[in-house]
């Protein structure tokens, strides 16, 4: 299955992977809304209190959210998945429609969180970061994170791509502010300097 179905199960009501041919096709009817264990993140709504350890650095959390959202087929921790975000957050995966024409999608991450259950309580879905260039000043970091997506630990990879995430340091932990990525296809070939880590 390509990402873009992920995303196709994801995204059609919402995240996790559009990819090469999921984007050649026409985007999937929205699934019906699901409860989020923990409810929903409105604009006006604060997120679950997080793990030290998972907003302590740009790496740590990273690392969080590749983490929270992969696993065998069975729920996410919702709850650690809020966690992560800043309020108003927004994931945005990009892709091409069967006519090359360029979409985007703009969902929150409650909507990834709905969209995503009913696809991860029957798929297995494994991201890993294999690349990460950092920018950062102040409160401020950016970080093109190159992935691969997997159904299970050990395959071939059915998807990579690369995540840019924006983050932000309020003075005592970091939030993710938004995800916006683009899967690889062909044609459109990961460049060599996103295969290894900024020095």
């Amino acid at each position: 299955m390509k990402r873009h179905a992920v995303l196709g199960a994801i995204a059609t009501a919402l995240l996790m992977g559009i990819s090469a041919d999921a984007r050649s096709q026409a985007q999937p009817p929205q699934a019906a809304p699901q409860a989020s264990p923990t409810g929903p993140q409105t604009a006006a709504s604060a997120p679950p209190a997080a793990q030290a350890k998972d907003v302590d650095s740009v790496e740590h959390i990273l690392s969080a959210v590749y983490d929270v959202i992969s696993g065998p087929a069975g729920p996410r921790d919702c709850e650690r998945f809020h966690s992560l975000f800043f309020t108003g957050a927004r994931l945005i995966p990009s892709w091409r429609d069967d006519k090359g024409n360029i979409k985007s999608k703009d969902m929150t991450p409650d909507d990834y969180a709905k969209g995503g259950a009913a696809y991860f309580t029957k798929e297995g879905f494994f991201e890993v970061s294999i690349a990460n260039r950092v920018e950062s000043w102040d409160h401020m970091a950016e970080v093109w994170s190159t992935y691969e997506s997997r159904h299970a630990k050990g395959e071939k990879p059915f998807a990579r791509g690369v995540n840019s995430f924006q983050l932000f340091f309020d003075g005592t932990r970091w939030w993710i502010v938004t995800i916006y990525w683009e899967d690889e296809t062909p044609g459109h070939s990961l460049p060599e300097k996103y295969l290894t880590d900024s020095k």
